[in-house]
């Protein structure tokens, strides 16, 4: 299938965008922007939840048997949909390139498992969210990009924040310090792939390809190291697959109805809802520690996404990375984006 034909397709293969009149329809009085922010609390939101429900899962699972669920209840639900609307989504303009994606947001997924098997959600959510600052620099060496000197900066303020999180004074080194930085980094390889096909393939081909990795590598463990699960983890499984699709297609959502660097800021509310539910569910109170770390990553965070006059040469490829496993923007919204972009010499 030509780029010509996906692009004339695309109103009509992509659900999003045939939703788009109906949910882009705001109440009087509120504007885009505010229903945008709402999509994005409703994300950053769902995203924490998957995180603690694949902590309870851990206490009783292995990280590979609750991947395997969570990406096959995404590939059952999507394929049956792609079947149904247009098996001609299924293939890829670059297929290789989706497996790669796919193997990056694996291993972010086994990486942040890991880590959630021994750390506090919030440290881990704090630590996750340095990825757009990793972005910001690998996209100079792949994507060829170009920034100033105050994103080197906010890349530095990042990463001080991750070791503020991670060096706590008198604890010994161990490896296992590093699955939430690998998990950051693999979620930042996963974001600039994805970067990279847009303009290849659909939303819904990419939304297909997402999970292809998670379920053959962790399948093939299944036979070693799986436990028959009881009916809460069946439960809790299930509803991990869902909460997965659903936190997607807010965050779809959210950009499709509000320009980027409007919602973007407003991801980071996640580490408020990690704190919340750290509190209430896993009785973690955040360290003073761990409450100066993420404010670095915040700042950090903040200062990419929000414009400034010495960002100009900064693309807009680096707003994409604002959650973890954020999917493609719907094409024709993301256009239009960055058409304004370049209109107010943002992105050259």
């Amino acid at each position: 299938m030509t780029r010509t034909a996906l692009a004339a397709d695309d109103a009509l293969a992509d659900p999003i965008a045939c939703a788009q009149p109906a949910f882009s329809r705001t109440a009087p009085g509120v504007s885009g922007a505010a229903i945008g922010i709402l999509w994005m609390l409703a994300a950053t939101c769902l995203f924490v939840c998957q995180d603690s429900t694949s902590r309870i899962l851990l206490r009783s699972y292995p990280a590979t048997e609750i991947a395997f669920a969570r990406y096959l209840v995404h590939m059952v639900l999507v394929t049956l949909f792609l079947a149904w609307r247009d098996p001609r989504l299924m293939i890829s303009q670059r297929p290789i390139l989706q497996i790669l994606r796919s193997i990056f947001l694996l291993g972010a997924t086994l990486f942040a498992m890991l880590a959630l098997k021994f750390m506090p959600l919030v440290d881990f959510s704090a630590i996750v969210w340095v990825a757009p600052v990793l972005v910001a620099t690998l996209s100079i060496f792949i994507l060829n990009e170009r920034v100033s000197a105050g994103i080197w900066v906010s890349v530095f303020t990042g990463l001080t924040g991750v070791w503020v999180i991670v060096g706590r004074p008198g604890a010994d080194f161990s490896f296992s310090m590093l699955f939430p930085v690998l998990a950051a980094l693999a979620n930042a390889l996963y974001q600039i792939t994805t970067r990279l096909l847009h303009g290849s393939d659909s939303s819904l081909t990419t939304l297909f390809y997402t999970a292809l990795a998670g379920v053959v590598f962790c399948g093939g463990f299944l036979p070693f190291v799986a436990i028959a699960p009881n009916l809460t983890g069946t439960s809790l499984m299930f509803l991990l697959g869902f909460l997965g699709l659903a936190s997607h297609f807010c965050l779809i959502r959210a950009f499709a109805v509000a320009p980027a660097n409007i919602v973007a800021p407003f991801g980071y509310t996640a580490l408020l809802w990690a704190t919340l539910f750290s509190l209430f569910i896993f009785g973690e109170i955040p360290s003073p520690r761990t409450l100066f770390g993420a404010a670095l990553i915040i700042a950090a965070g903040l200062f990419i996404f929000l414009p400034a006059k010495n960002m100009r040469k900064w693309r807009i490829s680096h707003v994409e990375a604002v959650l973890p496993e954020s999917l493609p923007l719907r094409q024709e919204s993301q256009a239009n984006f960055v058409a304004g972009a370049r209109s107010r010499r943002i992105v050259p």
